[in-house]
């Protein structure tokens, strides 16, 4: 088998999310995603992988994953070229699981775990940037609408506790604190003011479902070391599940020192990329869960490697997605296949209203975990219309 065809596509012109499918000469085809900068992403793409992957066998899958990684690595390997190999690693497992008749899942190992549980993030409210110099998402709420749970979690808390009791989920996360860091000089200082106020639905959650629920802060990296602590002592009587990216991670060893001085359990990070900055971590105790994001870290074959080597320290994994229906099935696969794989992210609005319109197949939830996926490869793939005008589609062909 030999690769013939790889495309990419941006879908709606959308500058975040990157689709690509590689097609063989035997009709069966791999489909990926990444996501942040997608142009650029494209153009590592096209203008330097498919020298090495136009022709070749998408079975050697480890064998492209070292050469492209290693020759990235001249030039520096971390920001688009790896989220790039991402997008190529899910298409190759996709083909070669395919190729086989059998999900993604039962090549890594085979069923560890039926499902992955998961816990239920708000979303984003409004991602489009409100004014210059600010980015779209982070703490930006939105309109009240069907779809916005963080506006539902800020404004109707009891009600939004129950709704996600009652779908089976038992936990949620909120990053009610972004405001704050908003503020002039917000990630050296946060008033208790401030802090009281956006740790309001996490009182208003605990006192309507009491512990039923489990509670996640994610601080989106935003807050020095000062601040974080302040943050945690808030958080503490709250008994969270964890606390995610409360302190930029920039540093290991100040993570550490988050983790001793904060006094509640940390989920470090979606932002870490190697599997060099996830041995560090583990090795420095900086953290009681291992966040990952499958199209960020270098896709499947990287992930199911972080996965093992935090399992070697016996410290669960999360996996992230606020991005796109690979990216989570790409966790899914893993978490199926390895049982420390503790909890995956999923957002309401992505699964019922963004993802169908992407994609052939759903995405299942049942009785709060994410469902082993049966279909050979991923379990679902890209809809035609994705690689078709009037999106920017770029192909390149043998």
């Amino acid at each position: 088998m030999k690769i013939t065809r790889i495309e990419t596509s941006r879908p709606g012109g959308h500058t975040a999310l990157l689709a690509v499918r590689i097609h063989t000469d035997e009709g069966i085809i791999g489909h990926g995603e990444t996501w942040h900068i997608a142009g650029a992403v494209e153009a590592i793409i096209h203008d330097w992988m498919t020298q090495r992957l136009i022709g070749a066998d998408p079975f050697e899958i480890e064998g492209h994953w070292r050469f492209l990684y290693e020759r990235a690595t001249n030039i520096g390997s971390r920001g688009a070229e790896l989220r790039a190999l991402s997008a190529v690693d899910l298409a190759l497992w996709d083909i070669k699981a395919k190729s086989v008749g059998l999900p993604v899942w039962e090549l890594l190992g085979g069923r560890s775990q039926d499902g992955v549980r998961t816990y239920h993030s708000i979303g984003y409210g409004e991602q489009k940037p409100q004014k210059i110099g600010r980015w779209p998402g982070y703490g930006q709420m939105g309109e009240k609408d069907e779809w916005n749970d963080y506006w539902k979690a800020v404004h109707e808390p009891a009600a939004f506790a129950n709704e996600i009791l009652a779908e089976g989920v038992g936990a949620v996360k909120l990053w009610t604190l972004d405001f704050a860091a908003h503020k002039p000089n917000g990630n050296i200082f946060v008033s208790h003011a401030d802090i009281d106020e956006g740790l309001k639905p996490f009182h208003a959650i605990r006192d309507a479902v009491g512990d039923r629920l489990e509670l996640i802060l994610d601080g989106h990296g935003f807050f020095q070391l000062p601040m974080a602590i302040r943050i945690a002592e808030a958080m503490r009587p709250l008994r969270p599940l964890a606390l995610e990216d409360v302190i930029r991670p920039d540093c290991v060893d100040t993570i550490r020192d988050f983790r001793d001085r904060g006094g509640c359990p940390v989920a470090v990070s979606e932002m870490l990329i190697s599997t060099e900055d996830y041995r560090l971590l583990l090795e420095k105790r900086a953290a009681d869960y291992v966040m990952i994001d499958p199209t960020w870290v270098g896709g499947i074959s990287q992930t199911l490697k972080i996965t093992d080597l935090a399992q070697a320290y016996n410290v669960p994994v999360m996996m992230h997605d606020c991005t796109g229906p690979f990216t989570l099935l790409a966790g899914i696969h893993v978490g199926v296949a390895r049982g420390n794989v503790a909890w995956q992210e999923t957002v309401r609005r992505n699964l019922r209203h963004t993802y169908p319109g992407w994609v052939t197949e759903p995405i299942v939830v049942r009785d709060g975990r994410c469902v082993a996926p049966t279909a050979p490869g991923l379990g679902t793939e890209w809809k035609e219309e994705i690689f078709a005008e009037p999106n920017i589609v770029r192909v390149s062909k043998l």
